[in-house]
């Protein structure tokens, strides 16, 4: 007799992508502490892109500067980023998932949504696994949910190539003693604040009345807040294209740039790499169009503001002189790589200096932080 059939939300995410990549090329390191960022070099600049799991038991994650990697981890082994390489790998295991059957949703380069009809979701979920190390040898965690988000945590809580199902039956058993910041969309900050309500757990943020958070986090925040806790998620799973709602580049200089045509001429060159990004992503059809860009720039006169502090008035009284002005390195438009409705976006006009005044964090001629960025 066949069991009873139910929709189920699989969320498939690979376990230590990059480096997996990476073994599938250098076997010999498979159980040693495994680092992969910038050219390889852990003298060199840069951060660790992905960590295996044995060198995560060291501290070490994806964001961790290299050199900072290197003294917590000697005895890991470093290699260069290949993104090209990652991309293939990861278009393979899309490929495999939608062999598999149901609406398949890509959510990043490593982690997919599945909506899946069974009547075995423990059962489903290990074929995926198995059709995914077939087809790319690569493993991955699946979790199952009666929504994303609940399949989102569950896959976490399935790690390394496991398979774990969280769903309302068992939500307030398994996340109501979790910190706040255990939730998929609830960040440290958010955490800091709600624990100054004497709000530290899952269980606690549910029992908290949605006017209570409204009046703090604001009236679709602070409910949304409290609707995370009780497990809720209405968001649909879909196969449409993904289309990301923003494009950047960034660089990692080995050496500070201070002349000016110098930092105007690799502005010009991360900006038409961005414009490039934007008209491939683009595809058949009008081209989108751009609602502003932003540069961000790290310099010897930057400072952290204290908690609370708004970073549009920087510490300034008064006006700060130094503000925007257009950038005239490159073609039209360059700079910007996009357009606010028909006007072309503006770049900063950038020369070294100290900051305007004290308490100012913006180098002379650098945007002042009071204005805020696009």
């Amino acid at each position: 007799m066949l069991g009873s059939v139910e929709r189920v939300v699989l969320h498939v995410d690979l376990d230590q992508f990059i480096v997996a990549v990476e073994l599938l090329r250098h076997p010999e390191l498979r159980g040693r502490p495994v680092l992969v960022g910038g050219s390889g070099d852990p003298t060199q600049r840069g951060v660790v892109a992905g960590a295996s799991y044995e060198a995560r038991r060291f501290g070490v994650r994806s964001g961790t500067p290299l050199r900072t990697a290197a003294a917590r981890c000697p005895e890991a082994v470093f290699l260069p980023a290949d993104r090209e390489t990652y991309l293939a790998a990861s278009e393979d295991v899309m490929a495999a998932l939608r062999e598999v059957g149901g609406i398949v949703e890509v959510a990043g380069w490593d982690e997919a949504f599945m909506l899946v009809d069974t009547d075995d979701a423990e059962r489903t979920a290990r074929f995926v696994q198995q059709h995914v190390r077939e087809r790319t040898a690569l493993a991955c965690s699946v979790g199952i949910g009666d929504n994303k988000l609940r399949a989102k945590l569950a896959s976490g809580l399935a790690k390394p190539a496991g398979v774990f199902r969280l769903d309302v039956s068992n939500w307030v058993e398994v996340m109501a003693d979790r910190p706040t910041d255990a939730l998929w969309g609830v960040g440290a900050k958010t955490a800091k604040k709600l624990a100054t309500r004497g709000i530290a757990t899952v269980g606690e943020l549910a029992a908290t009345p949605m006017a209570d958070l409204a009046g703090e986090f604001g009236p679709n925040i602070g409910p949304w807040l409290v609707a995370l806790a009780h497990g809720y998620d209405s968001t649909p799973v879909t196969d449409e294209p993904y289309q990301a709602r923003s494009h950047g580049r960034e660089v990692t200089f080995q050496r500070d740039l201070h002349d000016v045509a110098a930092v105007r001429a690799e502005i010009a060159r991360l900006s038409r790499t961005v414009a490039d990004d934007l008209a491939a992503d683009d595809g058949p059809g009008p081209p989108r169009g751009g609602h502003g860009a932003g540069l961000a720039v790290r310099h010897p006169h930057a400072r952290r503001l204290p908690a609370g502090a708004d970073p549009r008035r920087g510490g300034h009284r008064g006006r700060c002189p130094h503000r925007a002005r257009p950038l005239s390195a490159g073609p039209p438009g360059a700079a910007g790589g996009g357009a606010r409705g028909d006007r072309p976006l503006r770049g900063s006009e950038v020369s070294p200096g100290p900051p305007c005044q004290p308490g100012c964090t913006s180098a002379r001629n650098l945007s002042c932080p009071r204005t805020p960025s696009s």
